[in-house]
């Protein structure tokens, strides 16, 4: 293969991995690594304190090949093109990976709602409606919570969007049920972890049950799967969030703990467990660490120190290209962010579906479906994994680029 030449995110490394194993030449890799738009825009708020603060919204569509745009919308300070450039492509491979009808885009505001009150971030999230609303739609774009937002932005979102275009539930995606949003979308990404991790143990010829886990994270993602891993046996042993971590080799009272975080807003002070520091956190001996916070979060100095037998990346890209590298060597086995924190956007899809089609589901039909979803996923992971004697990233790397770059080229040449 001719070599690729040019700048990119470190994270973009995986892609040109897939695309070097496959033997794709430079058109092809640069036809799945370019972008279909990037949209900015600049919202000036005015602060309930009378003030004005201008924040800036963005929107990146990677590819449309297999469907409509779809992909995350984050409030976060660190919000920047860059990072959103990769997200998005990100967010082509995974649902390439899972079969799903749909492509990839990413989005966002680089503010930090904690610092506004629900007015003002109400009146930012409307604003970037009306900025926004040519290029996202049903058929065209489909946003959904990420980082900072949540089943309320989602409805603000829809309820902009229906005042221009009239009642259209299917522009977003992770809603409240009352006003179209699937059941058990909230818990879909953590749920999905823990099938991801089950369909490995059972690949191992082992199980959950007894295991250990520490989780860095516990926002939605991690909460939900703490939850879901407790159900399945696993004794949650150590976790963290933005204002630190807690620790008990015993077992943290899960149930106890979602409680108390609501309450408090941190999970720190909950009794029964000491106070630990999020690098220390992290060096636990445990027979899982599961990344469920930002990403960046495991760079190689500190994949050299882990000592989890598994790292399952429920973010976007945790573990830095040079940290996956390090990880490689030690036989330390990762799984990775497309397979593992799919979850959201396949119940994401389904949300979608009934929104089209006029039809809620079950809850136990949207579980049943992410099941066998994310099941055939896995096995087509572990199979090329076996096969082709290579880490489960590489291997869900290559089914996801291959795909994509499939149905690129039917709709392009």
């Amino acid at each position: 293969m001719a070599s690729i030449q040019g700048d990119m995110h470190e994270s973009m490394r995986f892609l040109k991995e897939a695309a070097v194993a496959l033997e794709y030449d430079d058109r092809e890799f640069s036809l799945l690594a370019g972008l279909s738009r990037e949209v900015r825009v600049a919202m000036p708020l005015q602060r309930d304190d009378g003030s004005i603060q201008t924040y800036y919204g963005y929107r990146v569509q990677h590819h449309n090949a297999l469907g409509p745009y779809k992909g995350g919308l984050r409030y976060h300070p660190s919000v920047n093109l860059n990072e959103l450039r990769w997200l998005a492509c990100l967010m082509s491979l995974k649902t390439a990976l899972v079969e799903l009808p749909l492509g990839g885009a990413k989005g966002g505001i680089d503010c930090d709602p904690k610092l506004l009150s629900r007015r003002e971030l109400r009146s930012l999230t409307r604003y970037f409606v009306q900025k926004l609303h040519r290029n996202i739609g049903p058929n065209l774009d489909i946003p959904a919570p990420d980082v900072g937002t949540d089943a309320q932005v989602m409805a603000w979102i829809q309820d902009e969007y229906s005042v221009i275009y009239g009642y259209t539930p299917g522009v977003v995606t992770g809603k409240p049920t009352l006003v179209g949003g699937a059941r058990g979308r909230e818990s879909a990404t953590g749920r999905g972890i823990g099938i991801v991790m089950q369909e490995y143990a059972h690949h191992r010829a082992d199980e959950l049950l007894g295991k250990t886990a520490v989780i860095q994270g516990f926002g939605n993602v991690g909460r939900h799967a703490a939850s879901d891993l407790t159900d399945r046996g696993v004794k949650i042993i150590a976790v963290s969030d933005s204002s630190g971590g807690i620790i008990n080799k015993a077992g943290l009272d899960v149930k106890r703990l979602v409680k108390h975080k609501d309450k408090m807003g941190s999970v720190l002070g909950f009794d029964s467990a000491e106070e630990i520091d999020n690098q220390a956190l992290l060096m636990l001996k445990c027979n899982y660490l599961v990344l469920a916070a930002l990403g960046g979060a495991v760079d190689e100095t500190q994949a050299s120190r882990l000592k989890a037998e598994i790292v399952v990346e429920g973010a976007n890209n945790p573990v830095a290209y040079a940290g996956d590298l390090v990880l490689r060597d030690r036989g330390i086995v990762v799984l990775p962010d497309i397979l593992a924190s799919t979850g959201g956007v396949v119940v994401s899809y389904f949300e979608w579906v009934q929104n089209i089609q006029h039809m809620p589901w079950s809850e136990d039909d949207i579980t049943a479906g992410l099941t066998v979803r994310l099941t055939k996923a896995c096995d087509g992971v572990f199979a090329v994994a076996t096969g082709q004697n290579c880490s489960l990233r590489e291997a869900a790397h290559r089914i996801a680029t291959k795909r994509l770059k499939d149905a690129l080229w039917i709709t392009s040449f």
